[in-house]
């Protein structure tokens, strides 16, 4: 990779491609776009739903490829917008055990390309697509790529320590790094697991992939790729794992890597 430089490129949004709420710069989308032309398969890899990705992937420049959202539980056809593969769970076990921990913790599950339906609101929610106020019996009445939980009253440190306890058969977690978020998935899905499997799809080779992120569920994505970079804003137990460290993401972080390769 080192001559050729990296074939597939996995890019997380927030956080590593731009500050929530900013626009991505201006030399970023210039190196994602000379990495696409040079041939490499750059895929958006990130925690939001299809409909939050959507724009990011327009602001890019990117018209065809694929991208990852819900953490690898959905993959976008990016020409067309639309998924083409979603890994669903049966959220109800993950959210009886979740309010047995947490009896004021508010719950919301994605309805892929429609929107979000919710037990409540919480911080930081995009406004993209339908948003309906349910309640428990309904939120875990159909299977879902992915259940957020947000605990409003305590502190992550203490969900933290009531989460060694819990056990949901078919599911698996991912804590947030700001604040008392956990996201349930199905069983073994992660962005690690879903590149390996469009990376196989594509025919890269495994030492021609590349991987950038900040947040707690990029882990399994940087332990996959053949090199792996995490943001000088990543806690310091995501930046321990990568092979490297690059620049805030408000310092172009992501682009001072991409212009080794691509210009």
């Amino acid at each position: 990779m080192a001559s050729g430089g990296p074939q597939l490129i996995a890019l997380d949004v927030d956080g590593t491609l731009l500050d929530t709420g900013t626009p991505i710069s201006r030399r970023l989308v210039a190196a994602v776009r000379a990495a696409v032309v040079a041939g490499a398969h750059v895929v958006v890899t990130t925690g939001r739903t299809l409909l939050t990705t959507r724009p990011v992937l327009t602001e890019l420049g990117l018209r065809e490829g694929h991208a990852l959202c819900s953490n690898g539980a959905v993959q976008i056809d990016v020409a067309r917008g639309e998924p083409v593969a979603i890994q669903s769970f049966d959220p109800a076990p993950a959210i009886t055990a979740l309010r047995a921990l947490f009896p004021a913790m508010i719950f919301a599950v994605e309805k892929v390309g429609i929107g979000t339906w919710a037990t409540g609101a919480g911080p930081g929610e995009y406004s993209l697509g339908e948003y309906l106020l349910v309640d428990h019996q309904l939120l875990s009445s159909e299977p879902t790529p992915r259940l957020n939980g947000w605990w409003p009253d305590g502190s992550l440190e203490e969900m933290l320590r009531a989460l060694r306890s819990l056990r949901v058969p078919g599911a698996s977690w991912v804590h947030g790094e700001f604040g008392p978020w956990v996201t349930v998935s199905r069983q073994g899905v992660s962005k690690g697991w879903a590149l390996e499997q469009l990376r196989i799809a594509l025919g890269v080779p495994g030492e021609a992939t590349l991987a950038i992120g900040d947040g707690y569920n990029d882990r399994e994505m940087l332990r996959w790729a053949a090199h792996s970079v995490a943001m000088a804003n990543a806690p310091a137990d995501v930046r321990d794992l990568a092979d490297e460290v690059t620049g805030h993401v408000l310092e172009d972080g992501v682009a001072t890597v991409l212009e080794r390769w691509f210009r």
